[in-house]
C-alpha cells in the first residue's frame, strides 16, 4: 500500500524538486545569501530525510576534538522550547530535542545548543562561549551558512543517487547538491564490504577531484546499559521476553544485528523522533526486559522499567579513519 502511495505522488515529488531546484540555483547566483563565521563550522549532513547516522558522525569528531573548545549547533527537532536554547546542567530532552540532549548528556564538556534560525545559533555560541570550532548537525540544507567544510552522509543500501525525491522516495535536497560537499561518507556498509565494490559505489557517486570518499560500518557494543552502573552482555539476553522499542528512520540494522546474534524480541516500531504516549508504553511494559535505540533511550527514561539500550557507532577501516582523523585535524 505504501509503495502504491508513493508511486501515486510522483507527480508531487517532480514539483518539490524542482521548487528544492530553484531554491539552490537562487543561493548559487548570489540572490539568496550564504553567511562565512570567524568560527570554523564542520557541517554533517544528507540528502535524504534520515537514517543515514548524523548523530553518531557527530560524536566520532568530537571525540577527534577531544583536545579543542568544541561547540554543537543542532536544530533540536521537535523540542518543546523556540529560539535559541543553551544546554546546561538541568536540560531537558524536551527543551533540547532527543539527539542534541544525547549528546549533552555523552559529552557534558561540549556545549551543546539549539536553535532554528543557525546563523544565529552560531552568532550566540560565539558570543557566549567562544569555541575554537561549532559542529552544525543536520545543516546541510541550511545554505544562508557557508560552512568552513561540509561532511556528506549516504546510507550504502540506499545511496542518494539511487533515490528519489519526496514523497516517492525520501531526498529532500537535488542530487547534483552533494558537490557541494568536501567529504563523502557512506555510512552503514556490510562489514565484508570489498574493495572492488568499494570503488563501484565511487564510481556511482562521480566525486569531483577534490572530493574524498570513504566507508563506515555500524558497530555495537557487546552489551546493553541502563544509561548507570547496570549493564548486561547481550549473550545473557538470548531466550528473555524483550521487547525492542525504537522510534529511528531505520532500525533494520539495528533488527538484523540482534538477530544475528541470536536474541529474539517483539519489535515495536514508531516513527523517527516519536513522543511516546502512555498508552503506547502501555504496550511494552510486562515485558521482562525493554530494549531501545540511544536516542529512544532518553524519551522513554523514567517511563520504562528495565529500560536498556545498546550503543552503536561508526566504524572505519584504519587507512579512512586516518583520512578522516588527518582531514579534521588539518582545518585548524
Amino acid at each position: 500500500m505504501l509503495q502504491l502511495l508513493r508511486k501515486i505522488a510522483f507527480p508531487i515529488s517532480l514539483i518539490y524538486a524542482l521548487v528544492v531546484y530553484i531554491r539552490n540555483f537562487l543561493f548559487d547566483v548570489g540572490v539568496f545569501s550564504s553567511k562565512s563565521f570567524k568560527t570554523p563550522t564542520i557541517c554533517v549532513g544528507n540528502l535524504s530525510v534520515g537514517g543515514t547516522g548524523k548523530t553518531p558522525m557527530t560524536e566520532y569528531l568530537l571525540r577527534i576534538l577531544e583536545n579543542r573548545k568544541t561547540s554543537v549547533l543542532s536544530r533540536g527537532y521537535k523540542r518543546k522550547s523556540t529560539g535559541f536554547y543553551l544546554a546546561g546542567p538541568k536540560s531537558t530532552v524536551l527543551e533540547l530535542g532527543d539527539e542534541p540532549y544525547q549528546i549533552h548528556r555523552k559529552f557534558p564538556q561540549v556545549a551543546v545548543a539549539v536553535d532554528e534560525n543557525r546563523r544565529n545559533g552560531i552568532a550566540k555560541l560565539e558570543n557566549l562561549v567562544d569555541p575554537d570550532v561549532i559542529i552544525l548537525d543536520d545543516a546541510f540544507q541550511h545554505r544562508k551558512v557557508k560552512p568552513t567544510f561540509s561532511i556528506l552522509l549516504t546510507a550504502y543500501q540506499k545511496i542518494y543517487v539511487d533515490d528519489w525525491y519526496l514523497p516517492t522516495g525520501s531526498l529532500r535536497d537535488v542530487k547534483k547538491e552533494a558537490k557541494r560537499a568536501n567529504l563523502i561518507i557512506v555510512t552503514k556498509c556490510p562489514k565484508t564490504l570489498q574493495e572492488d565494490e568499494k570503488q563501484k559505489v565511487v564510481v556511482k557517486l562521480k566525486p569531483n577531484a577534490n572530493q574524498k570518499v570513504l566507508f563506515a560500518t555500524l558497530k555495537y557494543n557487546d552489551f546493553v546499559t541502563d544509561g548507570g552502573e547496570n549493564s548486561i552482555q547481550l549473550s545473557e539476553l538470548k531466550g528473555k521476553p524483550l521487547a525492542l522499542v525504537t522510534g529511528i528512520a531505520s532500525p533494520e540494522p539495528l533488527v538484523a544485528y540482534l538477530k544475528s546474534v541470536g536474541i529474539n524480541f517483539k519489535h515495536f516500531k514508531f516513527g523517527d523522533h516519536h513522543h511516546f504516549t502512555d498508552k503506547e508504553i502501555e504496550q511494552f511494559k510486562g515485558y521482562e526486559l525493554v530494549l531501545t535505540t540511544e536516542k529512544d533511550f532518553v524519551r522513554l527514561e523514567g517511563r520504562v522499567k528495565s529500560l536498556y539500550f545498546l550503543e552503536m557507532a561508526h566504524s572505519f577501516s584504519p587507512e579512512d579513519a586516518t583520512v578522516l582523523k588527518s582531514t579534521v585535524q588539518g582545518l585548524f
